[in-house]
Parts: structure tokens; sequence; C-alpha cells
């Protein structure tokens, strides 16, 4: 993989430093997202930062606060979230009304992958699972975290692959 090439890396933070940090990491070119939720860190201490390696590596080395890239676990490698599951995560985690935040992703298994092709919501992908008695689309961010969403109808959904 080129170490050139833009990626949502995650970011690991001491805790109440994530603004400030936020802010050095914007003003140095490269894209910085925290997960709120009513003005509170969903996921305390994560960040997601979009840059290319290299950059990250700087970013670190230059803040002046400690920033640590999680790594994925087979790898060993910086983990690294694709674009499309942060765009949809975030979009339903900034602009839904009715999102149950769900802090161990790890625990849910045997969902199946669906698009919402009707809606507000159409081009999101994720999983369903029935959650809180009701049957939920789901959008993870790997093993960190995820958001799900107020009961989508069956007609507004399609399987993925």
């Amino acid at each position: 993989m080129p170490r050139s090439i833009a990626h949502w890396y995650v970011a690991r933070v001491q805790y109440q430093t994530a603004g400030k940090i936020r802010n050095f990491i914007e003003t140095n070119g490269a894209e910085c997202y925290i997960a709120l939720q009513e003005e509170r860190q969903v996921l305390p201490g994560i960040l997601f930062i979009r840059t290319d390696y290299d950059r990250a590596l700087s970013l670190s080395e230059a803040c002046g606060n400690k920033i640590t890239y999680l790594r994925d676990s087979a790898t060993g490698k910086f983990q690294i979230i694709p674009d499309k599951e942060m765009a949809d995560f975030r979009f339903l985690q900034d602009f839904a009304d009715k999102t149950i935040t769900l802090p161990h992703p790890e625990k849910l298994q045997g969902g199946e992958r669906v698009r919402i092709i009707k809606g507000e919501f159409a081009g999101i992908e994720g999983e369903i699972y029935r959650i809180r008695g009701h049957k939920r689309v789901v959008v993870r961010l790997g093993e960190l975290g995820a958001v799900a969403m107020e009961y989508v109808a069956r007609e507004c959904l399609e399987r993925v692959g």
C-alpha cells in the first residue's frame, strides 16, 4: 500500500486533549474527526485522522501531546477505517436524530450486510441486528464502536454481497 495515500487512521489520545490535538492536526493540513453526541465524546480518547502515513507519523512527533495510533491485530500495521465506512458512521453520528451508540461491536455477530436504498439515509451500508426488540441497521468502525439507526423498513433495504 503506497504511503502517500490518505487514509482514516485511528488514534488514541490522553483524556481531555482531543480538542487541542484536533485543532493542531487541522491547522497542519490533515482532517480530524471526534465522534460526539450531545457534546460528549462517544469514543473517549479516540480521534480519527485522515492523512497519509508519513504525515501521521510527523503529526504525532510534532504535536506536543501523546498520539498513539491503534494497530491492526492481524497485521501489526496502523488500523485503517475505509472511507465509505467512516463517511456512513460520521453521517449517522452527526445528522441522524435517533441513533444508539454501541461501544462493543465485537459482541454483534452474524448480521446480514445491507444497503439502504430509499429515504434520507439512502446509500448507507451496514448490518441488520435485533437491538432493544427492533431490527436496526448498524454501521461499525471496525471493533472500536458502532452506531445503530432507528427502525428501517425492509422495503428500504437491499442485500449487499
